[in-house]
């Protein structure tokens, strides 16, 4: 495999950049065919189709504006600081999505400024060369931050070619994904080379990023430190713990969790709850990541003959939960809530090998944090929340021991006031401490002079 160049598509693998065009045209109907399915449950995932083909943009279209790509809900909330800062600024904003969660996240946080016009919202084309090439001609941005871990070939080689800086912030990557690009060799290395920089997490994430060869890597923390609390949402869950703690009851938050994960929760509570420990049970928030999985999860809770209410089927303090043993958080955008109204939460995607999701947002509402063995997509954070004492993991191999381990990590901690107490403050301290990556990442982009 060489390196040839032509005037359009630039130095990289041609034949493998070649294969992989053909795969995507050849993928295209499914790509469709998934929407279609995904409509079973909102037919928003139909909604601006051309876009997701580089077409179809309302007029008028902003053109030299700050592009920022969020794929999802996670990379959204990451990146709020970062547009917070550049608004503040009077620059316009594109903000693509790839998924129709995120760009509901993004409509959300940012309804103001995208009624005004300050911040456009569509989605990123599929990674096809003239789908990419119709996009980026039509709003022809000054610059681009791709967030955590996004790497379309098509784009990123194409800002290259055209000279449009391209930057990877807030990047990590873990050992398994490094594993995966050095599999392609040149191939793999020459997509993050073509990055105009990378502005990395934690030294983990850059000395990966330096063995495929990039070199301008700055290090400047992780921008979800930075991400503020929802106040009314806090305030909301102060709340339900106030009355939770005046019936002497505990709230456990499993937090978005995945596939599998929940029957291991869901038989570890319910033998918690059969070992009489507690004077007045606890209460298990168990809330799910993906939203179409609401329903199964329902199903799974019934099937495990616990009481449960959705929270869709209440507004304000949970006053009827007197009588349940969960609480399903069917919600969307209410996480500080769950997290303020928690005595502890459990991480989910660190049961099973899914890498673990976000334990920074619960550290910031004071919460500590129970974690199981597979952190790697949060490698330091979870290391320095564990360090600092306000994380714990559970000790052993889950999928070996199953439930047992999960229920005694709970019931020693729930029965533990003083421990609970000593973790939710170093949770606090822990989230403060490592505050300011927004400020690091605009004084990085300042010094490449970008205009």
């Amino acid at each position: 495999m060489s390196l040839t160049t032509n005037s359009e598509y630039g130095a990289r693998p041609q034949t493998w950049f070649a294969a992989y065009q053909l795969l995507w045209h050849l993928l295209l109907p499914l790509a469709f065919i998934r929407l279609a399915w995904r409509a079973r449950h909102s037919f928003s995932y139909l909604h601006h189709i051309p876009e997701r083909l580089g077409f179809g943009y309302s007029k008028p279209i902003t053109q030299g504006a700050i592009w920022i790509h969020a794929v999802s809900v996670g990379e959204t909330r990451a990146a709020q600081p970062l547009i917070e800062a550049y608004l503040a600024k009077g620059e316009s904003i594109l903000l693509t999505h790839m998924t129709l969660n995120g760009r509901r996240t993004g409509k959300q946080l940012f309804a103001k400024e995208i009624a005004s016009g300050q911040i456009r919202q569509v989605y990123l084309p599929y990674d096809l060369c003239w789908s990419v090439e119709h996009f980026l001609k039509s709003f022809q941005p000054k610059f681009g931050l791709f967030m955590e871990t996004e790497a379309w070939p098509t784009v990123v080689f194409r800002c290259k070619d055209m000279g449009l800086p391209l930057f990877l912030v807030n990047a990590r990557l873990s050992e398994r994904s490094a594993r995966r690009v050095n599999q392609f060799g040149k191939a793999g290395r020459s997509l993050f080379q073509a990055f105009a920089g990378i502005l990395a997490q934690t030294e983990f994430d850059a000395q990966r990023y330096r063995s495929s060869g990039v070199k301008n890597i700055v290090i400047t923390g992780n921008l979800k430190f930075d991400v503020p609390l929802d106040p009314q949402l806090v305030i909301q869950g102060e709340e339900w713990k106030k009355e939770l703690h005046s019936a002497n009851r505990l709230m456990v938050c499993a937090a978005s969790t995945r596939d599998g994960e929940e029957a291991i929760i869901l038989k570890a509570w319910k033998d918690l709850l059969l070992n009489n420990a507690f004077i007045t049970p606890p209460l298990l928030c168990l809330v799910p990541r993906h939203p179409e999985r609401f329903t199964e999860v329902a199903d799974q809770i019934n099937s495990a003959s616990l009481r449960f209410r959705r929270r869709s089927e209440w507004p304000g303090i949970p006053s009827e939960c007197a009588g349940l043993d969960v609480v399903l958080g069917d919600s969307m955008g209410e996480m500080p809530l769950y997290y303020s109204a928690s005595d502890l939460v459990l991480m989910g995607g660190s049961l099973l090998p899914f890498g673990g999701q976000n334990l920074i947002e619960a550290c910031a509402a004071g919460c500590p944090v129970l974690l199981g063995e597979h952190t790697y997509n949060f490698q330091q954070a979870a290391l320095d929340a564990i360090e600092s004492g306000a994380a714990k993991r559970i000790g052993g191999d889950l999928i070996l021991s199953g439930p047992v381990a999960l229920m005694e990590a709970l019931k020693e901690l729930l029965l533990n006031a003083a421990e609970l107490a000593k973790m939710s403050a170093a949770a606090r301290s822990y989230s403060v401490e490592h505050q300011g990556a927004t400020k690091r990442i605009l004084a990085a982009l300042d010094q490449q002079n970008l205009h």
